[in-house]
């Protein structure tokens, strides 16, 4: 029996989202193209994040999206909301420019606390975008050595939030991260902007209620990190592109596509705990039974990657890697019954695939 698409459903609502962003029937044939779909991705799981990108796509290998990022057709970045991303190349002039001002504004308390003047800040953008410009790249431990050899302490979080106000100033991003030490490049000849504030806006809520919706207004201002009257000016200058339904008051926005395209529901994913399938939301009800989910949530702030069956979160999993296989453990909220075990067996096999690995379920 197929579900229902109505949008007074959390059903309707949720299968709607898994075909809006890719993930009813992945589409995608390159790294990039996802990106330019999605606008950005969550990246600070940096092995989840390529996973993120490979659920989307047609054919892909995390030696593929790894490919794309030592190429710098992708990039990783902060961003939205001040978290890394990845993000195209092509996009990242127009989305700093966007949103760095407010980030670096919002950062000056930080900034104080670690004792950061604007002369060390300036100084050290100085240095990092040098130190990668003249080497071509250099991987985070490195450019840390740079400055502290060049007086400049990187104690504490200081040395995180240099590397982050070089970013947000446009100077420099992250490409591949072997063992966790990202490697970072210059961006001289990265595309420049060529949005005007207006039209980023636009583009912004164009990208996002293209791929996430059906969504509100709220998920908007949340996902973006903008101020509320941003916000509502990027989604007013593209609303005649949209389809706009109300639900118990409540407005929601999506594309056409999203209406009226037919999901493969059935279909179990497993997505990284940061996936944009959840993350891009404030209210996440259509898709998340709260108090199963928070249960095996851990304290720390990082999310758990999540079993989704239906467009509906069913469980948790994690992952072993022991030499040329994949353990997956999985953690359902309720038995799962045998036509969704091997549904689950089929999940585990692609993500294996996608890793070049073998996979055994625990």
């Amino acid at each position: 029996m197929k579900p229902s698409l109505k949008l007074s459903t959390h059903q309707g609502i949720s299968i709607r989202r898994l075909h809006s962003q890719g993930l009813a029937q992945a589409s995608f044939n390159q790294p990039a193209d996802v990106l330019a779909w999605m606008g950005a991705v969550q990246g600070q799981d940096y092995t989840g994040a390529k996973w993120s990108l490979g659920l989307r796509m047609v054919e892909a290998t995390d030696a593929s999206v790894e490919q794309a990022l030592a190429e710098k057709s992708i990039v990783r970045s902060w961003v939205l909301r001040g978290t890394l991303h990845l993000v195209a190349a092509a996009d990242l002039r127009w989305l700093l420019a966007l949103v760095a001002p407010k980030l670096i504004a919002g950062n000056a308390r930080r900034y104080r606390e670690l004792e950061l003047d604007e002369a060390t800040l300036v100084r050290g953008n100085d240095l990092l975008a040098g130190a990668v410009r003249n080497a071509g790249q250099l991987d985070r431990k490195r450019l840390l050595t740079i400055l502290e050899r060049n007086g400049i302490s990187t104690a504490g979080q200081r040395g995180v939030y240099l590397l982050q106000r070089a970013s947000l100033e446009g100077l420099i991003c992250q490409i591949t991260t072997p063992r966790n030490n990202s490697i970072f490049v210059s961006m001289d000849g990265f595309p420049p902007n060529r949005l005007e504030r207006e039209q980023a806006l636009a583009e912004l809520a164009k990208r996002y209620f293209r791929s996430r919706g059906p969504a509100t207004l709220q998920d908007f201002i949340w996902w973006s990190g903008l101020a509320a009257a941003e916000a509502r000016a990027g989604l007013e200058a593209v609303r005649l592109q949209l389809v706009e339904e109300t639900v118990n008051g409540q407005a929601y926005w999506s594309a056409e596509s999203a209406r009226t395209g037919e999901a493969h529901w059935e279909k179990m994913l497993l997505l990284p705990g940061f996936d944009e399938y959840l993350l891009a939301y404030k209210d996440r009800s259509a898709s998340l039974e709260s108090p199963l989910y928070n249960r095996s949530t851990p304290p720390n702030g990082m999310l758990p990657s999540t079993i989704v069956l239906g467009g509906r979160v069913v469980g948790t999993w994690k992952r072993t890697i022991k030499k040329s296989s994949v353990f997956i453990s999985s953690d359902p909220f309720e038995m799962l019954a045998s036509e969704e075990r091997r549904a689950l067996a089929e999940a585990v096999d692609r993500y294996a695939r996608f890793l070049g690995l073998s996979s055994v379920v625990v």
